[in-house]
């Protein structure tokens, strides 16, 4: 049995990589399993986009900062290692949109920006009454009956009109991808309004029939609870806590993939930076899909994944005295919209989102920067990017003096753009590795969605094809 271990490598060391090891493990060890696991991340250090900085008692994500609770995967993780009782629930608030200067409530009852609930729809501010008449057009427009992918931009001005779009469905749903909406697939991003239209027709009747009922004596007086969970420590937490767990998997740092080519038939033969050649059985890729299209560049496949465009986007953390800065309007944060003239995106209350992050008597303040086609500010100097960021947050905030400090973090070309057409991209590039190299898998959040949730669920689909691949050749 000893001559017939199998080598495994998990190429990136983010949470889909992790995850994926971490999973791999188990399995390797419930079943006894000889097969060796490594972890090659090229970076210095494991985690990928989750960074926490612990500073002057602030928790400050510098990447994600929360997933959805009702994608159980990431608590079922943190359950499995030991750290869900460190899990906290957002702070349920008001959320607001910035449109023309003007900081307006997001319609109570909207669900990423479809109406549901009539009284704060027709009293917002947020559109005119002819934005408004154009919206309640959805009750009566039939379905559109375009079943292939289309963009969002074209799916909801269909059924709202292009006021809703600019000044709600955009904001919320660009924000969410870092990318345009008019180029975003629907069938990638948002299958489930697809999925409404063609049962319910009107997205307006659909959305109020599936949403939670809110009239029974429990929900009544059930407390509001938020629907975005992360840890008191911040996300990095559960990096730290799947690098500990690892102890049978060999990881490797600061090594990158240059080259790959098929060692005898089985086997992939892959040639890191460090200089080291090394041959696996099955290898599993997590990392963004324009490195794999260099990584498989002189094997001729998966080159159509260049094509697909990478997003900048940077956050900026200011931490204030409590003194400092007086907000009128009692929430949690607010979006802005395309058409206003702001350098900022949208803008975290933290230490009102997120209240295990901030001492007492401190404000923590995380605006982004960055809109698709309108990156440049991302690679403007650290104190350009504060002093522009500044001056945005103080024509919408009443803000006394400078930060007690900032922290700026950018993602220059990393935020994948699931483009119309996606889906075919993807199965596309599955069949290729089937045709050539059938021990590889890909997961991460390129392929099948970039949530921290749906990272982990990616991985452990992945680590299941592995173990189905390799089992026959084990014997």
């Amino acid at each position: 049995m000893a001559e017939n271990r199998k080598k495994v490598a998990i190429i990136g060391g983010g949470i889909t990589g992790l995850s994926a090891a971490y999973y791999l493990q188990k399995q390797v060890r419930e079943e006894n399993l000889p097969i060796d696991i490594y972890l090659i991340e090229a970076s210095s250090r494991l985690g990928g986009k989750i960074q926490t900085l612990r500073k002057d008692g602030f928790v400050i994500e510098r990447g994600p900062d929360s997933f959805l609770e009702r994608k159980q995967s990431m608590a079922k993780l943190a359950g499995e290692l030991g750290i869900d009782d460190q899990l906290v629930n957002n702070a349920t608030g008001q959320s607001f949109v910035l449109v023309h200067d003007q900081l307006h409530p997001i319609p109570g009852g909207s669900i990423m920006g479809i109406p549901t609930e009539w009284k704060p729809f027709v009293t917002t501010g947020l559109f005119s009454w002819s934005g408004k008449l154009r919206a309640a057009g959805d009750l009566v427009i039939s379905r559109s009956g375009i079943e292939e992918d289309q963009s969002l931009g074209t799916f909801f001005r269909r059924r709202f009109g292009p006021e809703v779009v600019e000044n709600l469905v955009e904001p919320l749903l660009a924000g969410i991808y870092s990318g345009d909406i008019d180029k975003l697939s629907l069938h990638s991003t948002f299958p489930q309004f697809y999925e409404v239209e063609k049962k319910h027709r009107s997205l307006m009747l659909g959305m109020k029939k599936t949403r939670p009922s809110t009239s029974t004596p429990q929900a009544a007086n059930r407390k509001p609870k938020g629907i975005f969970q992360t840890f008191t420590g911040g996300l990095q937490t559960i990096v730290e806590a799947l690098e500990n767990a690892l102890t049978d998997v060999t990881i490797i740092k600061g090594a990158k993939i240059q080259t790959l080519s098929k060692h005898h038939e089985d086997e992939v033969r892959l040639q890191l930076s460090t200089g080291e050649e090394k041959d696996f059985d099955a290898v599993l890729f997590t990392v963004l899909h324009h490195q794999l299209a260099e990584i498989f560049e002189d094997e001729g496949i998966l080159q159509h994944l260049a094509e697909v465009p990478l997003s900048s986007v940077a956050t900026v953390a200011m931490a204030f005295s409590e003194d400092q800065v007086i907000q009128e309007k009692e929430g949690t944060g607010f979006l802005v919209s395309r058409k206003s003239d702001y350098a900022i995106s949208a803008c975290t209350w933290v230490n009102k989102k997120w209240p295990t992050t901030s001492p007492d008597g401190k404000v923590l303040l995380r605006s982004f920067v960055g809109k698709s086609g309108d990156e440049s500010i991302v690679e403007l100097p650290d104190h350009e990017i504060e002093e522009i960021v500044l001056q945005d947050l103080k024509k919408v905030i009443e803000i006394k003096g400078s930060p007690e400090f900032t922290v700026v973090t950018r993602y220059q070309k990393a935020m994948p753009q699931y483009l119309v057409g996606h889906k075919t991209r993807l199965t596309q590039a599955k069949e290729e590795l089937a045709t050539h190299y059938p021990m590889i898998q890909l997961a991460g959040a390129s392929f099948e969605g970039s949530g921290l949730p749906d990272c982990i669920d990616q991985a452990v689909r992945a680590t299941n094809e592995i173990l189905q691949y390799l089992k026959p050749r084990l014997s």
